[in-house]
């Protein structure tokens, strides 16, 4: 099993929307980086929903509920379905936070800044584990 990071703005799809909804396709992915993460996902793996724009910061869990596929109306986009684990009680870990403690200047959550999924190196699930987030 591997963890995944997704960011979503959260004026157009939220955890809360998820969390109401159950699960979702995640779709509209389009940068060859993020494509090439949505392809290597499979049924099982990990989602951390972050938050992006003012928030910035990791604010739940979702889970992968089949394996990625192609979206047959975008020829490079790839979709994933994802369902809805937990919503993480305050406070989130922040992009700040993660930036701050010098341990992941190497990730593509700090590196690439505007890649909206990613795979999370275990050292950060780690980490994150240590900050209280049940992940």
């Amino acid at each position: 099993m591997k963890y995944y990071l997704a960011k979503t703005e959260p004026s157009t799809y939220s955890i809360d929307d998820l969390a109401k909804e159950k699960t979702t396709v995640w779709s509209g992915v389009k940068n060859p980086s993020a494509v090439k993460a949505l392809k290597a996902m499979q049924k099982g793996d990990k989602i951390l929903i972050y938050h992006s724009g003012s928030e910035s910061a990791i604010v739940g869990l979702a889970k992968m509920s089949g394996n990625s596929h192609l979206d047959i109306k975008e020829e490079r986009s790839w979709l994933v379905d994802i369902t809805f684990v937990k919503k993480f009680s305050e406070p989130h870990v922040t992009l700040k936070d993660i930036k701050t403690s010098g341990l992941f200047s190497d990730t593509a959550l700090v590196r690439q800044g505007r890649l909206s999924v990613m795979e999370v190196p275990e050292k950060l699930i780690h980490w994150l584990g240590k900050k209280g987030l049940p992940v």
